[in-house]
């Protein structure tokens, strides 16, 4: 036994194999932790999540929730209890890009003007507005299609504000029309809602490539004739025929078609 152990101590390479040895299991180490560091950002993050972050100003208590429509019913992705500053911070996965919605429960007994509508998509989205103009003077910044949506909407309100003049017209005349000013007033209502229907459809056929498109198609000019709404479908990517809203417009052609 003594003649082993001296053979041992007296080993000239037994402390540079002892030092080979601390390396290998320093990489082994240090590989382990590389892996479970990214399995662990994986999970937290992936290339469908969305991140909404922003400031209600001048907000000091209040609760606010992420929303969307799931199965034609409203529910709450999230929610957030805010106490001091108003900024927040949502995340969630998504199917594909769809509306999303922040709804403020001020307990203000007031549920006027207190839901933001939004365009989500992977990535991140800032929201930033005030506590007494929430909803109208929201900034939204990060969403490709929020933007498409915005300048939808800018010229629809054009149509819209046409309507509600010619409705106004009418309405606070000094004396009574007569049956030929108001068949003027019909016709310049309906061709204004004609050219309404012509810019959405066309709208939606010029952006094929931009989830706006199935969106417009379904809640703007559903009821349009069907031919429309065909070429719509027919003109969509890949991509966004397989989103959310491209396969709710492929189902909805299918129940037209057979008689649904």
């Amino acid at each position: 036994m003594i003649k082993n152990s001296e053979a041992l101590t007296s080993n000239p390479l037994l402390p540079f194999s002892i030092t080979i040895q601390k390396i290998k299991m320093k990489k082994i180490l240090f590989f382990v932790l590389l892996i479970t560091l990214m399995f662990g950002c994986s999970e937290s993050s992936s290339e469908k999540t969305m991140t909404v972050t922003g400031k209600v100003k001048g907000l000091k208590k209040g609760t606010l929730f992420l929303q969307h429509i799931a199965d034609s019913t409203l529910v709450n992705v999230d929610s957030l209890q805010i106490e001091g500053d108003g900024s927040f911070s949502f995340k969630t996965e998504l199917e594909s890009p769809e509306i999303f919605y922040l709804y403020l429960n001020k307990k203000d007994a007031n549920d006027i003007n207190d839901r933001i509508t939004f365009f989500g998509e992977p990535g991140t989205i800032e929201v930033n507005t005030a506590w007494n103009t929430f909803d109208t003077n929201a900034k939204i910044e990060g969403s490709k299609t929020q933007k498409k949506l915005e300048e939808y909407q800018k010229t629809m309100s054009r149509f819209n504000k046409t309507n509600l003049e010619l409705m106004q017209t009418a309405a606070n005349s000094q004396t009574a029309l007569d049956s030929l000013e108001i068949d003027s007033i019909q016709r310049l209502s309906n061709k204004n809602v004609k050219r309404g229907y012509a810019y959405a459809l066309n709208f939606a056929l010029n952006n094929k490539d931009s989830y706006i498109a199935p969106y417009i198609a379904l809640t703007e000019v559903s009821d349009a004739n069907v031919i429309y709404l065909d070429s719509i479908y027919n003109s969509l990517t890949t991509e966004v025929v397989e989103s959310k809203y491209g396969k709710k417009l492929g189902n909805y052609l299918k129940d037209i078609k057979s008689g649904k």
